[in-house]
């Protein structure tokens, strides 16, 4: 019996690898669904895996989709900060996306609040857009950011189906437990 416990732990455990390819967003500053006066001068997402700053993609958009980001992210192992420039008063969302070392890729969004804020100022046609900044999220391109939620929205499936196997494989492991348990109890208490 000990050892057809040790084999479907082993599947489970196998089972449940795909989920650590995927990377996902660990936390931010400022935090998601923050409310803040005092606009910071950077927006910080963190990862649980090293990023790619070739294949990262993240944009920053104030009230009335009026691009925040001011300058190029910058990448240290798994963070990644974006100079922040603050408009008006509202809600400003950081959406990222980048790839996992599965191949899938992985999006989501912070949301934050400012509550204090300068006149929003639309960037001028004849402004260039830096290579590293990327455009403002439209509503056909990201139905994310259509979204009122609070919480990060990754990517549909994206993390979901990674941390569904991490479920069953935690599931699978906790009644494998659970009857080697009763087992060993039964076992014991036979004269």
């Amino acid at each position: 019996m000990p050892v057809l416990v040790g084999v479907v732990l082993a599947v489970a455990l196998s089972s449940a690898s795909p989920a650590y390819a995927h990377n996902s967003l660990t936390g931010s500053t400022p935090a998601n669904g923050a409310r803040i006066a005092t606009a910071p001068t950077t927006v910080e997402l963190r990862f649980l895996a090293k990023l790619d700053p070739a294949r990262t993609k993240i944009t920053v958009v104030g009230p009335d989709n009026i691009p925040a980001a001011g300058g190029a992210p910058s990448f240290s192992g798994s963070r990644v900060s974006v100079p922040f420039t603050p408009g008006a008063a509202g809600l400003y969302i950081v959406e990222y996306r980048l790839p996992s070392s599965d191949g899938h890729p992985v999006k989501g969004e912070v949301r934050f609040t400012l509550t204090t804020g300068t006149a929003a100022v639309p960037p001028s046609p004849s402004a260039t857009p830096s290579a590293s900044a990327a455009p403002p999220p439209t509503e056909s391109s990201s139905p994310a950011s259509a979204s009122s939620s609070a919480d990060p929205v990754p990517a549909a499936g994206a993390d979901d189906a990674g941390r569904g196997w991490l479920w069953a494989g935690g599931g699978l492991a906790l009644l494998v437990a659970l009857a080697t348990g009763l087992f060993l109890r039964r076992r014991s208490t036979r004269p």
